[in-house]
């Protein structure tokens, strides 16, 4: 059911910053969980359970594409769990090109499960110990909480700061849930200096892209309808003011094509707001969700668009240098895409 990728697309070096744990298990895994917890599964085995997440990808409807969720965090839900799946993703990473990468999620979801949020972060950061891939955990608060539950998450991203956790966001139902109505925990994290990358723009307008600046997001995830404005006179300085402040974009095509933000990959606003000089990058999102692998993503952005190896590996770049890892890290991962690019006669500007 997944895309397939491409020899090409797979060796391009990667630089993961958008994979939310909760959406990106093997489905081997998830099934596995299940049958452990004796919780309910919607599809009797593993090719039956893929087939089940790949029709709700392609629904067209974004309730169907969120159903998964609450599978997954149930399943996931114990530390020993928790510590698996987060080794795997990095795994999966590292074997689809990746040079380093973020993983993100809601640790208090777990709550509700039994699992206390200190234990829920102390298993995944322990999980992506274990694999050899520079990475690194950003705890998620849920825009659509009040604001105190997002103090608490900021609280907990605190504690385990410089111990595996390297950012914060706001994940959840962007429309109806504005940044604003967090805007005092935000300021508290800014404060504390842990980075903040903020979902904005995705389900609703670039308007929401410019808050997240204000707010001190250094990224945004998806960001998208940033590609509005190009095309009325009255807001186009609202991308000026996106470029001018280096804010980079975790862009992800198919999951935005499977939650409706896009009408396809052909047509994602990813080529515009390239093109049109904005900081970006190529993410996951969901990589159960969306059946897709990071080296699906990037086939079908060469199948699909006029975007092109050099123009990913450009984009690649930018991700190292926005990352949330150390400067080593970053270092590493840049010269790597530098000498692939080098390689394939793309060499990148300084």
């Amino acid at each position: 059911m997944h895309d397939p990728d491409t020899p090409l697309a797979h060796a391009l070096p990667k630089v993961l910053l958008h994979e939310h744990l909760d959406g990106g298990l093997r489905v081997a895994t998830l099934h596995e969980l299940l049958q452990q917890r004796g919780l309910p599964s919607p599809a009797p085995d593993v090719a039956a359970l893929d087939a089940w997440f790949d029709a709700n990808a392609h629904a067209g409807s974004l309730p169907k594409y969120l159903e998964g969720f609450a599978l997954t965090v149930a399943a996931m839900a114990t530390p020993e769990a928790l510590a698996r799946v987060a080794y795997e993703a990095a795994e999966d990473a590292r074997a689809d090109g990746a040079l380093l990468a973020e993983f993100r999620v809601a640790p208090l979801l777990f709550e509700a499960h039994g699992v206390a949020g200190d234990a829920a972060v102390e298993a995944i950061v322990d999980g992506l110990k274990r694999s050899a891939l520079p990475s690194g955990l950003i705890v998620c608060a849920m825009r659509q909480l009040p604001e105190v539950q997002t103090f608490r998450a900021l609280e907990l991203a605190l504690r385990w700061a410089g111990r595996g956790v390297v950012g914060f966001d706001l994940a959840g139902p962007e429309h109806g849930h504005p940044l604003t109505d967090h805007a005092d925990a935000l300021a508290a994290a800014r404060a504390a200096g842990l980075p903040l990358t903020l979902h904005a723009g995705e389900a609703d307008g670039a308007e929401r892209v410019l808050e997240a600046l204000q707010l001190g997001a250094r990224r945004v995830g998806h960001g998208v309808r940033v590609v509005d404005v190009l095309s009325d006179p009255a807001r186009v300085e609202m991308l000026d003011r996106v470029r001018d402040a280096g804010l980079h974009l975790e862009v992800c095509p198919t999951s935005n094509v499977h939650t409706g933000a896009a009408p396809s990959v052909a047509a994602h606003p990813i080529t515009a707001l390239w093109r049109a000089g904005v900081s970006l990058s190529y993410h996951t999102d969901n990589r159960l969700m969306s059946c897709l692998s990071h080296s699906s993503e990037a086939a079908a952005l060469l199948r699909e668009t006029s975007l092109g190896t050099a123009d990913l590996l450009a984009m690649t770049l930018q991700a190292a240098r926005h990352s949330f890892l150390g400067e080593p890290e970053r270092a590493a991962a840049e010269t790597v895409v530098r000498a692939h690019a080098a390689a394939l006669g793309h060499p990148l500007p300084d």
